[in-house]
């Protein structure tokens, strides 16, 4: 858990990693911004410092500085632990789900051996990553508590904190080798754990295994 006003040490170690995190993405193409932190006075906060809750982009012309060297990207990080945010729209895409269906999604994931990067954040809510895309399936558009992370959003990424917590890897982009998965691909299996939420638990229970079988 991390308390608002962090010791300098904890504050330099968290800056150390983000920098360093923030730089091999940007060495990857990933188009990494830095966001405000927790205990950041209010300018950075942008004024919203009394409900600040999760990342937002430090610089508002954001938009401009995506696919920034990473000589550039490294100067952002010098002085202050800014969050780790990855532009979405152009590279990477990310369907932002809760935690119920974040953990059925990636079971189904494992099960069909379709790895994904894959995000858990300490509000609760996960988040898949894929390749970008145009379009989202009507049942994720329309489906309550899911949230499309296209042209114009950004994510946060490991190890960017949040009041109490550190958003963390359920499964890191090296799994794929890097290589982001097709938007429908991970969109399906999203698709399926929203489906598979509404059938009621002991039906479920029993369909699992069927489904697990036939795969």
């Amino acid at each position: 858990m991390l308390d608002i006003e962090w010791p300098d040490s904890w504050r330099a170690a968290f800056r150390i990693e983000l920098r360093a995190e923030a730089i091999g993405l940007a060495w990857r193409g990933w188009p990494v911004v830095p966001g405000t932190y927790p205990d950041a006075d209010s300018t950075e906060l942008q004024n919203t410092a009394s409900k600040w809750t999760r990342p937002t982009p430090v610089h508002s012309d954001w938009k401009r500085r995506i696919g920034a060297h990473p000589q550039q990207v490294a100067t952002w990080w010098t002085g202050r632990p800014y969050s780790l945010l990855v532009a979405t729209g152009t590279l990477v895409d990310a369907i932002e789900v809760d935690d119920r269906i974040g953990r059925r999604a990636a079971a189904l994931l494992r099960a069909t051996g379709q790895p994904a990067p894959i995000v858990a954040m300490p509000n609760g809510r996960w988040l898949f990553l894929t390749a970008s895309t145009d379009r989202l399936p009507r049942p994720l558009a329309e489906a309550e508590g899911v949230e499309w992370h296209g042209e114009g959003s950004w994510v946060p990424l490991p190890p960017t904190p949040f009041r109490h917590g550190v958003v963390h890897w359920r499964v890191k982009p090296d799994v794929w080798g890097w290589k982001l998965p097709r938007a429908e691909a991970v969109h399906d299996v999203l698709v399926r754990a929203l489906r598979e939420e509404s059938v009621p638990r002991t039906q479920a229970h029993r369909a699992l295994p069927v489904e697990s079988s036939a795969a």
